[in-house]
């Protein structure tokens, strides 16, 4: 079947003539018209018949490296003529241009379909909205697909499309891959860059990035997200393109940081899992031990949400008080309203300090693991996991702690599967130093 076929091989088949892009069309629309509906990861189709005149007119000729790929775009992506929705009614209208993103991905050949699903406004790592509803996980549709970029994961797991453009501020290309058994990369801070539109230099949490069903198509539709853009300040470290025929992990020496010395509560099949897909890793060449996190883990997430609330306050300030505003961004602008400029800069002091200290552990280490997610794929009904192994959750988002040391510091990160727990998928995230982009990639 063409749609279980991965990016790569479709563009080797189309650049050789033996698959036309209708064709692949075809066979993509009638696999999201089959499955969509009850994971519900695709939203705001394009018209049918649209979609395949415009692939027919590929046929005959197919320019760029995504030439012919039918591909949606993650609801939080401007998209020229295109609902784009933030997954809220209070955002929800059809843009007249298209995001620098997805305006590269159209140029290098990718064919829109439409949208994937999102938490409104991207918050909370759960797809579900008062638009749309939830996306569903293909493993099992009675559980969540994680998010926001949950209806990125759930396309590709699904086999409606094989890459994905995801985002990621806490967790959001990492927790809904591990969740649905795909690979997500969180980019070096700055090799994606944003659309140079109010500020560029304060809130540098969030990245996009490229989701995938292997990491040759990853880096096929990093290699066109990333683009240097000398609007952009601070920009990242030049990305050297991986060597995947002669990668090795041989050598490697990966540290474990696992559940943070029991500070981040986990449940156990997840740590389970997480150790036997390093024991994998081991018996393919590689060193792995235990490292300890340089940086009290409170702190840091204490750090975290405090940089955040600064972040979406800036964002969505406008909407303070807005009736219909979901609970999350209701609380994260209601603590953003409160801070102080004193408790920002303790905030970055925090996070500067653990810049020094991983750092100094990359000196030692290729990389540092440890799980993209606390819990197992939870019922799709929940708004967010209560409890973990016993401990409270004391806000909407302290389940995905553990996403938090890449996100403050912009480091390289995949999210990759790990194995299954009771028929869940479970996902394992790899972070390298600023600018090993490659490597972790060809690890």
């Amino acid at each position: 079947m063409l749609t279980e076929l991965p990016a790569s091989e479709l563009r080797r088949r189309i650049a050789g003539g033996t698959l036309k892009p209708s064709e692949l069309m075809e066979a993509t629309l009638d696999r999201v018209g089959a499955v969509n509906p009850r994971i519900n990861a695709i939203v705001s189709p394009r018209d049918r018949d649209e979609l395949m005149a415009e692939a027919r007119d590929a046929d005959g000729s197919v320019d760029g490296p995504l030439g012919g790929l039918p591909m949606a775009v993650k609801d939080l992506a401007e998209t020229a003529g295109l609902r784009t929705s933030y997954g809220s009614p209070l955002a929800d209208a059809v843009p007249v241009a298209d995001c620098g993103m997805v305006a590269r991905m159209k140029a290098a050949g990718a064919i829109i379909i439409g949208k994937t699903n999102v938490p409104a406004f991207g918050l909370g790592s759960h797809t579900r909205n008062d638009i749309f509803g939830s996306t569903r996980n293909p493993y099992d549709t009675s559980k969540s697909a994680g998010g926001s970029s949950g209806g990125a994961a759930a396309a590709l797991a699904a086999r409606m499309v094989s890459l994905a453009d995801g985002s990621d501020m806490m967790g959001s290309l990492r927790n809904p891959a591990g969740f649905c058994n795909v690979y997500g990369f969180r980019p070096t801070w700055g090799v994606v860059p944003a659309d140079p539109v109010g500020d560029v230099y304060l809130h540098r949490l969030a990245t996009d990035g490229p989701m995938a069903r292997n990491v040759e198509d990853l880096w096929l539709l990093l290699s066109i997200q990333a683009a240097p853009d000398p609007r952009w300040p601070a920009p990242a470290p030049a990305m050297s393109e991986p060597d995947f025929e002669r990668a090795v992990l041989r050598g490697r020496r990966i540290g474990w940081l696992g559940d943070a010395g029991g500070a981040w509560p986990m449940e156990a099949e997840v740590l389970e899992a997480c150790r036997e897909a390093l024991e994998v890793m081991s018996e393919l060449g590689a060193e792995v031990e235990p490292v300890s996190l340089p940086a009290d883990p409170e702190e840091l997430f204490q750090s975290w949400c405090v940089l955040r609330q600064f972040s979406i306050r800036a964002k969505l300030g406008p909407l303070t008080g807005v009736e219909g505003l979901n609970v999350q961004a209701r609380w994260e602008l209601e603590r953003g309203a409160r801070l102080t400029a004193d408790q920002i800069q303790e905030a970055s002091l925090v996070r500067s300090r653990l810049h020094v200290g991983m750092i100094e552990l990359f000196e030692s280490f290729d990389a540092v693991a440890m799980p993209s997610a606390q819990v197992l794929p939870f019922p799709v009904e929940w708004d967010w996991p209560r409890e973990v192994a016993g401990r409270e959750m004391d806000t909407y988002h302290r389940w995905m702690e553990v996403v938090v040391v890449p996100s403050l510091l912009g480091l390289p990160t995949l999210g990759m599967p790990a194995g299954f727990a009771g028929g869940s998928p479970v996902g394992l995230q790899l972070a390298g130093s600023p600018g090993s982009d490659a490597r972790v990639l060809e690890m």
